[in-house]
């Protein structure tokens, strides 16, 4: 019952970034991936949501790469995540 939790609240913070472009990339993804994950996963989701939106924007679009530090597997499919919307 408490990781169905963690991933609603997961979900809500992916929909709800502030910027329409951050919710659409992190919420589509995060509706698609989220089930899946494990603890370890969600951990690194959670991580990823404490990223400022421009950050990841930057990441997502390729103006910037991204740092060694946070260059992780759930990043790698992030950036290979293709959206249709």
């Amino acid at each position: 019952m408490a990781e169905n939790a963690r991933r609603k609240r997961l979900s809500y913070r992916a929909w709800h970034r502030g910027t329409k472009e951050s919710d659409i990339i992190l919420g589509t993804f995060a509706d698609a991936k989220l089930p899946m994950l494990d603890e370890l996963g969600l951990d690194a989701f959670e991580a990823l949501l404490d990223v400022p939106d421009p950050v990841i924007y930057d990441w997502v679009t390729g103006r910037v790469p991204v740092p060694d530090e946070m260059d992780t597997p759930l990043i790698r499919e992030l950036l290979a995540f293709k959206i249709t919307l």
